[in-house]
């Protein structure tokens, strides 16, 4: 029996992982699940799954934790130490799906324990991947990636022939405004960019999708996981979203995971792993799918993957300010305080204005990031006003 922390226990990730482990509960036992606050739905996890701990990243929400787990067994604790103290709390496999840069030190935490722990937030990767790549081999932890793309590649990628890899094909749906030409996506309202036409996710993914922002942190993310040149990482449009990701080798062989569009095949792969477990998905219909179409994107129109490939090779800590200021700028678009495509401009704005040193610690990273967020956050008033 594996015991299991899960950062983030209430998100989406998180609740696809809850889900999974409920329908094997001789397989699995909860050490501990967090939350930021919402209280409801992390009490009811735990009561549901006997963990052992549920923390609230926020404080001032703990006296209602502990009032909702009053005549349990379950631990309850409250702040940002506490949600570290949950990721080191020695689970066999820890699931990181705390969204932003909250989510780095639990992250690091959790490596430190020298255990598995499934990567399915961005942020570890994309703006600290040196640091965080660095920390899990000093403690000899497993990184195992949860987000389709990578679990993909993971699947299809022997161990004792990377030198044999011609290429990495990242697929992408290519979100709700595929088609859309530059003037029709001026006008496109949140709702319509969280509207994916295959994946169910949270609001600030969805928007990602749309920009194929959210693409071009997975090459960014590819290329820290994977011993690959960036060069070597290509990204495809697939609008069906049933080949997840592709390898090829040297002598023409190309290897294709292929799965429904849920997050629940390649958490449940990452669970098991080096095993399998059953998941309550249906047998892929290749016949009800018909067709499988691929196209080359369009970075005419979808500009941040330009802006991805260019931070990921000047590396340093282009990365970390180009995370930083999309998620300023995703939440600005979400609150209607900018347009669709001002999402982009901001981060390029935000890249010319902003070129610090490059990282070398947790604490060099967050500097980094509050700053490009201040920077960005500066040119969306601009924007406004």
């Amino acid at each position: 029996m594996k015991s299991v922390a899960i950062l983030g226990a209430t998100g989406s990730v998180g609740t696809s992982t809850l889900d999974l482990i409920e329908r094997a509960p001789g397989d699995f036992r909860i050490k501990a699940l967090t939350a930021n606050c919402d209280v409801e739905g992390l009490a009811a996890a735990a009561i549901r799954t006997g963990a052992e701990l549920a923390v609230v990243a926020d404080e001032r929400c703990l006296p209602a934790l502990q009032n909702a787990l009053r005549g349990t067994d379950i631990g309850a604790a409250g702040g940002t130490r506490a949600v570290c103290d949950a990721a080191r709390s020695g689970a066999d496999v820890t699931m990181s799906a705390i969204v932003g840069c909250v989510g780095l030190a639990p992250t690091l935490a959790a490596i430190e324990g020298g255990k598995t722990v499934i990567i399915a937030n961005k942020e570890p990767l994309v703006s600290a991947g040196e640091v965080v790549l660095a920390a899990a081999a000093a403690h000899g932890a497993t990184l195992l990636p949860a987000d389709s793309e990578h679990n993909a590649i993971f699947q299809c990628l022997a161990p004792d022939q990377t030198d044999r890899v011609r290429r990495i094909v990242l697929t992408a749906s290519g979100g709700p405004f595929r088609d859309w030409s530059l003037d029709q996506m001026r006008g496109a309202t949140p709702e319509q960019a969280v509207a994916h036409p295959n994946w169910s996710m949270g609001a600030k993914i969805s928007v990602d999708s749309a920009t194929l922002m959210n693409k071009g942190l997975e090459l960014i993310e590819a290329a820290r996981l994977f011993p690959v040149a960036p060069s070597a990482i290509e990204i495809v449009v697939h609008p069906q979203s049933v080949i997840h990701s592709m390898v090829e080798y040297a002598d023409g062989s190309t290897l294709a995971q292929l799965g429904p569009p849920d997050m629940r095949v390649p958490i449940a792969h990452c669970l098991a792993w080096p095993d399998r477990m059953a998941t309550p998905m249906a047998p892929l219909d290749l016949v009800a799918v018909g067709r499988l179409d691929f196209e080359a994107p369009d970075e005419t129109r979808f500009p941040a993957l330009g802006l991805a490939r260019r931070a990921l090779e000047a590396g340093g800590a282009r990365p970390a300010i180009l995370n930083a200021a999309n998620e300023v700028a995703v939440a600005a678009f979400l609150d209607r305080r900018i347009g669709f495509l001002e999402i982009a401009a901001i981060v390029a704005d935000t890249l010319d204005r902003y070129d610090p040193a490059a990282p070398s610690t947790l604490d060099d990273v967050l500097a980094i990031d509050g700053e490009a967020r201040s920077v960005a956050g500066a040119r969306v008033e601009d924007c406004v006003n």
